[in-house]
């Protein structure tokens, strides 16, 4: 795997360097004021540079105003120091070019699709304006127009995102799907301008994500399966990220599945703002007194997919609810007549600090078991304050129920794990420690097979253990 996305990165580095013809925008009438419509000369510079079979559309310092663009093959949109792409506000635009939106496609600001070797490279920004009221405020799930990405690859090869500064989005920040080679490398993203401001999705094949910095109020890093074809062959490292959901994700939509994934050396944090969410005030039974990243670690198959060979190491991570979530359910069945699966998956090294009454967990359901599942070499840190009359031992299935940390309530009957429907876990070096007094036990096991704990200490002692 880490040889396939090697040559990825050594095929994109040749392909995007060869492009000997560039040609600066404003050459052609392009206006960086922030108020001329600059759509039609951006495109036909694009169109043009892919027409000679590669070349770089440079954007100067300036705001420049545009509508959708059209990434072309061997086209390298680079953005120079200084030079700030504004995202129309005009809702109708976008979906006046994208008239026949399938499923769950949307429009976007730069979208390609079935494309190859395209690149959006520099160190300026790109600003989808997303609070702007033209746009719909609210979840997804609610209906209305479908708001506009800020970056859309469907089905292309050779993609490398670079440098660039994403802000603003309107609905998902970045979205690469079914497309296969990808690098995305010190890419900014800073989005709390609406709801559904992911950080960074990915439903592709051969990826490589590094040095990236994450800020935004939804999921910040987002692996989905979306289609027939699993997200597979994905490196992760060197990253920040910093959000009101989850951190590290797999799913919600897990029709394919997830194989052969690393992620490592990452560090989670709250999010710099929070004008939706707010955990503290509208759930005040989670225990948390601040901004908190729900899960920093969300591991969700639920769809009929698989999830296999995943490796997560050397993360730190802080004001999280909860740190570890594994959930395997029976939600929808797309592209498989079986049920989800979960094997195989190595989660080691990572030092987190929790401040909320939801403890880690592993539960799969009745008739799908989570297997080999090995986690090593984890120190928890929790603020939870937990009685034994607030303990509660029954804990819904919730079979088919959207996968998030609180589906089963606001308190697990442990402390540190609850592990449910599981066959072969391993529990290595755990050390927990409690800031306030904490009456569960630190693992609670219903119906799990060939579990094995090993030098775990709970506030220094032995751990405690209860099975059902």
């Amino acid at each position: 795997m880490m040889r396939q996305n090697l040559l990825t990165l050594i095929a994109c580095f040749f392909v995007f360097q060869s492009f000997a013809y560039s040609v600066d925008v404003t050459t052609l009438g392009a206006k960086g004021d922030g108020i001329t419509d600059n759509t039609a000369i951006i495109q036909k510079a694009i169109d043009d540079c892919s027409a000679r079979q590669g070349g770089t559309v440079e954007i100067p310092a300036g705001k420049f105003l545009t509508r959708t663009l059209f990434l072309k093959s061997d086209v390298n949109l680079h953005l120079q120091f200084g030079a700030e792409l504004l995202g129309s506000t005009d809702l109708e635009s976008y979906h006046k070019v994208f008239p026949n939106l399938k499923g769950k496609e949307t429009p976007a600001l730069i979208f390609a699709r079935n494309a190859r070797n395209i690149a959006v490279t520099g160190l300026g920004t790109i600003n989808g304006q997303g609070a702007h009221p033209n746009f719909q405020h609210g979840n997804d799930s609610k209906g209305g127009p479908r708001r506009p990405k800020i970056i859309y690859f469907m089905s292309c090869n050779n993609v490398r995102v670079q440098d660039v500064t994403l802000r603003n989005s309107a609905y998902w920040t970045q979205d690469y799907e079914k497309c296969d080679g990808v690098i995305v490398r010190g890419v900014k993203v800073y989005c709390h301008s609406n709801w559904n401001n992911d950080g960074l999705d990915i439903d592709s094949r051969n990826v490589v994500v590094s040095d990236c910095y994450i800020d935004c109020d939804d999921d910040a890093l987002c692996l989905k399966s979306d289609t027939d074809t699993p997200c597979e062959n994905v490196t992760v490292t060197n990253c920040v990220l910093k959000t009101n959901c989850n951190a590290i994700k797999f799913g919600t939509s897990s029709y394919s599945g997830f194989k052969n994934v690393t992620i490592s050396n990452c560090v989670i944090d709250r999010a710099s703002e929070d004008h939706i969410r707010q955990w503290y005030k509208n759930y005040p039974w989670l225990g948390t007194k601040d901004k908190t990243v729900v899960a920093g670690i969300a591991l969700e198959s639920v769809d009929g997919g698989l999830m296999e060979n995943v490796i997560i190491s050397d993360i730190a991570m802080r004001a999280v609810q909860t740190p570890i979530f594994v959930r395997l359910g029976d939600r929808k069945r797309t592209f498989s007549k079986q049920m989800s699966r979960i094997n195989d998956v190595m989660i080691s090294r990572v030092v987190a600090r929790s401040e909320s009454k939801v403890a880690c967990s592993i539960t799969g359901v009745p008739g799908g078991d989570i297997q080999n599942l090995t986690i090593s070499d984890i120190t928890l840190v929790t603020d939870a304050e937990v009685g034994k009359d607030e303990i509660k031992m029954e804990v819904p299935e919730a079979i088919d129920k959207y996968p998030e940390n609180r589906m089963f309530g606001s308190i697990l009957p442990a402390s540190g794990f609850y592990i449910r429907h599981a066959d072969g876990i391993t529990l290595s070096n755990i050390k927990m420690i409690t800031k306030n007094k904490d009456e569960r036990p630190m693992f609670y096991l219903d119906d799990v097979k060939n579990f094995v704990q090993t030098g775990c200490t709970f506030n220094g002692a032995k751990p405690t253990l209860k099975k059902k």
